[in-house]
């Protein structure tokens, strides 16, 4: 689809939406005041990811002074400023490590090269305070299971609760996983996150789309032991390990409540909940499933209240066939629709001027068209960018269209 196509398919996707609104289908519950929990979400999200995993956004490599990295932390929030976004989340546990001085989990190695070695400084804290003095919300984003890219348990720090309890550890396809299945687990994995969220005055608790692992063909996820354990009573595996993730889900809700009531929670799944092939209620897409795939229910946590938003990774362009965003954003905004739960969307910058990508990314006004649709919908509270290194380069200015447009 060309640029002129793509256009007039988003004024006409705009037009549809508009006359949906008008007459009630699609309008935001009228009359109901928010909760004060939520009155601090009212304001536009505008926001973008900072990434620590493997060096993605920051630091930019591991060892570096604790000088040098602060002053690229810095570096990162003031570009987010100038960029006219009011939130960053930031990183904290990328593989079941820290950013702070937690008494659960050694430093993380990609501060320092080395897995337990103290920094010398203390990169959350800073966060918080630098984020909030630029006006800046800081959500801290947590993976809750990942805990290294390989599967040797001695490459691990000593003090790693994954050489302490090596049954915790489920190693599939070249990495280690930490079983969901397990209570001690889900225990220990609530307790190191909620541990931050007591320390610091963070605006938000914040999962991305990791829960059990991405299919892999010819690869089996061995939970064996934990399913003959726990398993009973459920109608399959596939049940079991929903009801697990919803489990975490609903009890880091409920603790980050009673810990900081202020802070929000939310995640950010993958943008596709079920096709409409294999379930009515499902997107008209043709994609991976997360409720299927990933054992993630993300439509039955917006339905349950558990979080106070979502941010959906709809990392895909206008008329898309298989996985359209014009159709997530609409299917996203009625599943949302008078729960109280705010709807972001997550953007994927990083796609612009990829020349891997498909003909839309190469048009630098494709993100910004994005954003003219999903403003359409009420229920649509913002925007989340994918990720930090890619505000700053903004290959091709597509961030730039945005912020001319929008903001």
């Amino acid at each position: 689809m060309d640029r002129l196509s793509r256009r007039a398919f988003t004024v006409g996707a705009l037009s549809a939406v508009s006359a949906l609104t008008a007459s009630g289908a699609a309008a935001a519950p009228g009359g109901a005041a928010p909760s004060p929990a939520r009155s601090a979400a009212l304001t536009e999200m505008r926001g973008m990811w900072l990434a620590t995993v493997s060096n993605r956004d920051w630091p930019s490599r591991p060892g570096l002074t604790a000088a040098t990295q602060r002053a690229q932390l810095l570096q990162q929030l003031d570009t987010a400023v100038s960029n006219g976004l009011n939130a960053v989340f930031f990183q904290v546990r990328p593989c079941a490590d820290a950013l702070w001085p937690s008494p659960y989990e050694p430093w993380s190695q990609y501060l320092t090269g080395t897995q337990g070695r103290n920094p010398g400084w203390d990169p959350l804290g800073t966060a918080v305070r630098e984020a909030h003095a630029r006006g800046l919300e800081l959500h801290a984003w947590f993976n809750p299971y990942r805990v290294a890219g390989h599967t040797d348990l001695s490459r691990l720090a000593a003090s790693h609760p994954a050489r302490k309890h090596p049954g915790w550890v489920v190693a599939h396809d070249g990495k280690m996983i930490y079983n969901p299945g397990l209570p001690e687990v889900r225990a220990f994995v609530e307790n190191a996150i909620l541990d931050a969220v007591a320390r610091y005055p963070v605006d938000g608790v914040h999962f991305d789309d990791y829960f059990y692992p991405y299919p892999v063909a010819g690869k089996t996820f061995d939970d064996d032991a934990a399913y003959a354990a726990y398993g009973k009573g459920f109608a399959d595996r596939a049940a079991w390990r929903r009801n697990n993730v919803n489990l975490l889900v609903r009890e880091v809700a409920a603790r980050v409540k009673r810990v900081r009531p202020a802070a929000r929670f939310g995640i950010s799944p993958f943008g596709v909940w079920r096709n409409a092939a294999t379930d009515s209620r499902g997107s008209a897409t043709r994609a991976l499933q997360s409720y299927d795939d990933l054992h993630a229910d993300t439509r039955a946590w917006v339905k349950s209240g558990w979080l106070d938003y979502i941010c959906p990774q709809l990392y895909w362009n206008i008329g898309f066939a298989p996985a359209d965003y014009a159709e997530l954003v609409r299917w996203w905004a009625q599943v949302t629709q008078g729960t109280g739960v705010r709807l972001y969307i997550g953007e994927a910058l990083y796609k612009a001027g990829d020349p891997a990508q498909p003909a839309a990314w190469q048009d630098p006004e494709e993100l910004s068209l994005h954003l003219t649709l999903a403003r359409r919908y009420p229920q649509v509270g913002g925007h989340v960018f994918f990720a930090a290194k890619d505000v700053a380069a903004d290959r091709i200015g597509a961030m730039a269209y945005v912020v001319a447009d929008h903001y």
